[in-house]
């Protein structure tokens, strides 16, 4: 009965005021979906889960991932306590990648227990991800999937649905358009709006909704005048080559999605001659999720389904207790973790080669600032600065540069899809105060009578 009139209710789960642990619950007519449920990077034990205790005597049917980002996907074992009979949808590229994904939480957060001493960790274990599993389930983008049984006295009443849009952020990566009747809500999820080296920018067409959930990541990210990505693309290229010249190059990067991005453009310019073929250094989760890519490349948007970046490329898994007997000159290294979180071969390297002029390290993505990774980049050459606590004080002699190839939208792109939308009500969200402060000052410069809602932690919306 699409004429029917369904009220919706979104209640913002996530316990900060930033980017935080992307979770919103949607409620429509007594059905109940959970969009995400992530943890709060950087935010240890406890505190960095969703306000799940918040709505623990509601039943919820479902519960719709948009990627497998720990930001979105790392407490999915905790969610599934709270709301035991939710079925868990994602795309199929997801299905591929989320136990995998959680299964090396587990691993981080026991090792972080014994590290730093957090008994909280870890948050779940590897037989609950197995116990799981079974209710995971991977579908086909655009295919609008029933998310929620019929129930009795219900059977002449419109059922709710979830449609996955490709989002253009990474592999397998969606926004998700929730509607039931008349009534439809969009929620982005991380989307990016312009073609990456493996990634088509996303496509929404067909969700036209009342109400949109938007993320804001980039808000307070200016993109300078004249930029283009090929133009960086081709700046990050030129700075490997010159690198290789004189040291060694790091290239810090996350395990999915900054890893396969960046080794499809190396091997790239390996095959055109810019860059000269040799090994390439990765670590072995980002080992794992470059298997994954190459093996699903049929099943989810992709620029270049031909590039089989195993084949492509000489890769060699550097492990952590490998590197201190490896020569570091000439050698290229794409390693985890993006932000060089302490006892990772990332962080090791960093330490190893920042105080040589002769080494580079390249940043092509976001490192929040009180990382070891932002610490880095803050600091001036030649200054002693703190760069974590295991490392202590160093200084940075080494070149270091930092290139804007983010797999999310510019703020301007955000607020051109909110604006074609059109909706009813747009809710902004996973962004720092700054970022979605001029998100909303811009709307509101374009579509003056546009509800827009900056929701605060636990604060549910009639809307």
């Amino acid at each position: 009965m699409p004429g029917v009139a369904c009220s919706v209710r979104v209640t913002n789960l996530n316990p900060a005021d930033t980017i935080g642990a992307s979770a919103w619950l949607v409620e429509s007519d007594g059905h109940r979906i959970l969009l995400d449920a992530g943890t709060c990077p950087g935010v240890e034990g406890r505190a960095g889960l969703p306000l799940y205790s918040q709505v623990a005597d509601q039943e919820v049917d479902a519960i719709a991932i948009s990627h497998c980002h720990q930001d979105h996907c790392g407490s999915l074992p905790v969610a599934l306590r709270h709301f035991p009979r939710a079925r868990v949808l994602m795309t199929e590229p997801s299905y591929f990648l989320i136990e995998r994904v959680l299964h090396n939480s587990v691993n981080v957060m026991k090792r972080q227990r014994t590290e730093r001493n957090i008994p909280d960790y870890p948050l779940f274990h590897h037989n609950e991800v197995d116990e799981f599993s079974y209710l995971f389930q991977g579908f086909k983008y655009g295919k609008a999937e029933p998310w929620s049984p019929v129930r009795p006295g219900t059977a002449d009443k419109p059922t709710p649905t979830v449609t996955f849009h490709p989002a253009g952020h990474v592999l397998g990566s969606a926004g998700l358009k929730v509607a039931h009747g008349r009534e439809s809500l969009f929620y982005t999820g991380d989307v990016c709006f312009h073609n990456q080296t493996l990634s088509p920018q996303a496509d929404f067409s067909g969700t036209q909704s009342d109400v949109l959930i938007l993320e804001t990541t980039r808000g307070a990210t200016e993109t300078p005048a004249g930029f283009t990505r090929e133009a960086e693309l081709q700046r990050f290229i030129t700075a490997i080559r010159e690198g290789l010249q004189s040291g060694g190059v790091l290239v810090p990067v996350f395990a999915l999605g900054r890893t396969q991005e960046m080794l499809a453009a190396i091997a790239l310019a390996m095959k055109s001659g810019e860059l000269n073929r040799q090994p390439v250094y990765i670590g072995g989760l980002g080992r794992v999720f470059t298997e994954i890519y190459d093996l699903v490349a049929a099943r989810a948007p992709n620029r270049r389904p031909d590039l089989n970046l195993h084949e492509a490329l000489d890769l060699q898994v550097l492990e952590q207790r490998d590197f201190r007997k490896l020569r570091v000159d000439g050698q290229l290294f794409v390693i985890t973790a993006g932000m060089l979180s302490e006892n990772t071969a990332a962080h090791h390297l960093a330490q190893h080669m920042m105080p040589e002029e002769r080494h580079s390290i390249l940043f092509v993505g976001y490192s929040a600032p009180d990382t070891p990774g932002g610490a880095l980049r803050a600091a001036e050459r030649g200054e002693p600065f703190h760069f974590s606590d295991s490392a202590g004080e160093l200084t940075r002699q080494c070149r270091l540069e930092n290139f804007d190839l983010s797999a999310h939208a510019n703020r301007e792109e955000l607020v051109d899809f909110a604006v074609q939308m059109a909706p009813r009500t747009v809710i902004l969200g996973h962004g720092e105060p700054d970022a979605r402060d001029w998100i909303e000052a811009e709307l509101r410069d374009r579509l003056p009578k546009l509800n827009i809602i900056q929701p605060a932690p636990g604060e549910a919306l009639e809307v």
